[in-house]
C-alpha cells in the first residue's frame, strides 16, 4: 500500500455531514484528543478491531496525506508505532476513496464470514474481528 495514503474510520452520518460541509472536524473522540486520528494501511484493521467493534454504519476513507500539509504529524501511539494525527479539519477534497462497510449483523448474514474467525460460545464471530475483516476486505478492493 502507498504510504502517502492514510485511512480514517467514521460513521456514515459523520461522512455525510462532512460532505455537506466540505470538511470533517473529527469525531467526538478526535475532538476530545485535539486532533483527528488516522491509521496507515498496516494499522487500520487493528484500529477497527479495538475502537469500532460492533459499530454499525461505518465508512472507511482513504486520504491523500500530502494534501494535509504541516498539520499532519506522525506521533507514537499504540505499541510505539507512529500514527498520523491531523491538527486541523480534514478537507473532503483530500479524500481519494470511500468505502461503506457492512453492518456487523450483515457480516454473518451475507456469508462473508471467515471460517477461521474467532467464535464465541454461540458460534458468532467476535465483533472486533468482524469489523477488522471488513476493513481488510475493503482495502483489497481499493
Amino acid at each position: 500500500m502507498d504510504p502517502s495514503v492514510i485511512y480514517k474510520l467514521l460513521t456514515g452520518e459523520e461522512w455525510e455531514s462532512a460532505e455537506a460541509e466540505g470538511v470533517f472536524a473529527g469525531s467526538a473522540a478526535d475532538r476530545a484528543d485535539g486532533y483527528i486520528h488516522f491509521s496507515t494501511a498496516a494499522q487500520v484493521a487493528e484500529t477497527a478491531r479495538r475502537h469500532f467493534a460492533g459499530v454499525p454504519g461505518l465508512t472507511l476513507l482513504a486520504v491523500d496525506a500530502g494534501a494535509l500539509g504541516d498539520d499532519l504529524r506522525w506521533e507514537p501511539s499504540r505499541g510505539g508505532d507512529l500514527f498520523p494525527h491531523l491538527y486541523a479539519d480534514l478537507p473532503t477534497s483530500a479524500v481519494t476513496w470511500v468505502a461503506e462497510l457492512p453492518d456487523p449483523q450483515d457480516l454473518e448474514a451475507d456469508g462473508s464470514t471467515d471460517g477461521d474467525a474467532d467464535r464465541d460460545a454461540d458460534g458468532a464471530e467476535d465483533p472486533g474481528d468482524a469489523v477488522a475483516r471488513a476493513v481488510t476486505e475493503a482495502l483489497a478492493r481499493m
